[in-house]
């Protein structure tokens, strides 16, 4: 992994954070003509990011006015990433079911084979859902895809704690660093919502499930990518321990095989642990700091991280550029 070492050279912007947010904040910056520079304390494959589903949906993000053009954005790149095995981004059908009488949310009117399902269509023991195809993410891959689409413009990865946004020696810096935003800003509007998945052998299963449960924290969902499955899962608010609880993980492979017997025995691929940056509303915008610095903050995403990440990125990168009076290429 390119990741080096070492003081920091004379850049345009520096983006802290090497997670989905940043990865893709530092690409569109770097395709604008910016020298950019991403810092970060974990590398790619230990962020929060890693442990995602991952299926487009702008869930857990407000407000719908600035995050639906956001996601219409992201469901626009994404399609057209699907398909190349790099990107580790395919389209995936499936459905979404509940047990109690509930509408589909109003973003699945972007999704041109959204339908409401029927009673046949449905599970027993459920009385309403929804089928659709989206843009589907094995998270490891794409993460892989975009630190190396960064690099190959000329991007580096910066191995550093940074004690303050503050101290980053960049006419821009870019603040993406997810939950660390709670203490780095600091901004106690921004809470972890804990989120444990298991990644098994995938014996077949070619389309997605995910059951919401009755709104409490444990869900049941598989995201099926090829070879292997995630299955989950939780929203445990204001927890922020990392490691793997066994308990979970019994409760996840318990409920998901349920479902689908055929995972009975697969083999336990991974386990991962992520805390989703769960604020009222995304923070995407400007502040000043001292000698005309500018600091743009980019956080607070919820459970839509890869979903936001491109239509965020793109309305920063305007805005960085309409207040630059040149951009060295």
């Amino acid at each position: 992994m390119p990741v080096r070492s070492g003081g920091m050279t004379d850049v345009d912007a520096v983006v802290v954070g090497a997670g989905v947010t940043g990865l893709t904040t530092a690409i569109s910056l770097a395709e604008a003509g910016l020298r950019t520079r991403v810092v970060t304390a974990e590398p790619p494959s230990a962020t929060t990011s890693v442990s995602a589903g991952a299926i487009w949906g702008p869930v857990r993000c407000g407000p719908a006015e600035r995050c639906y053009p956001w996601a219409r954005t992201g469901l626009e790149v994404l399609s057209a990433l699907a398909g190349r095995p790099t990107t580790g981004v395919h389209l995936l059908s499936g459905r979404e079911v509940c047990s109690t009488v509930t509408s589909p949310p109003p973003w699945t009117g972007m999704l041109e084979q959204m339908r409401v399902l029927g009673p046949a269509g449905l599970p027993d023991g459920f009385v309403s859902g929804w089928a659709y195809t989206a843009p589907a993410v094995n998270m490891p891959v794409y993460l892989d895809y975009l630190l190396h689409r960064y690099t190959c413009l000329g991007g580096t990865v910066l191995a550093r704690t940074v004690p303050s946004l503050e101290s980053v020696a960049a006419p821009v810096v870019v603040n993406c660093t997810g939950i660390g935003a709670r203490s780095l800003v600091p901004d106690e509007s921004l809470v972890p919502v804990r989120g444990q998945v298991v990644v098994v052998e995938n014996p077949g299963i070619a389309e997605f499930y995910l059951d919401h449960g009755d709104g409490g924290s444990d869900y049941v969902y598989l995201f099926p990518h090829g070879d292997v499955a995630v299955l989950g899962g939780t929203a445990h608010e204001g927890a922020a321990d990392l490691a793997p609880r066994p308990d979970v993980a019994a409760r996840i492979l318990r409920d998901v095989s349920a479902v689908f017997p055929s995972l009975r025995g697969a083999r336990v691929v991974a386990q991962r642990v992520g805390l989703r940056p769960v604020r009222p509303e995304v923070r995407l915008e400007a502040e000043a700091l001292p000698g005309g610095r500018v600091l743009w903050h980019n956080y607070g995403h919820g459970g839509a991280g890869v979903t936001l990440s491109w239509g965020c990125a793109a309305e920063l990168t305007a805005a960085v550029l309409a207040g630059m009076p040149t951009v060295r290429r």
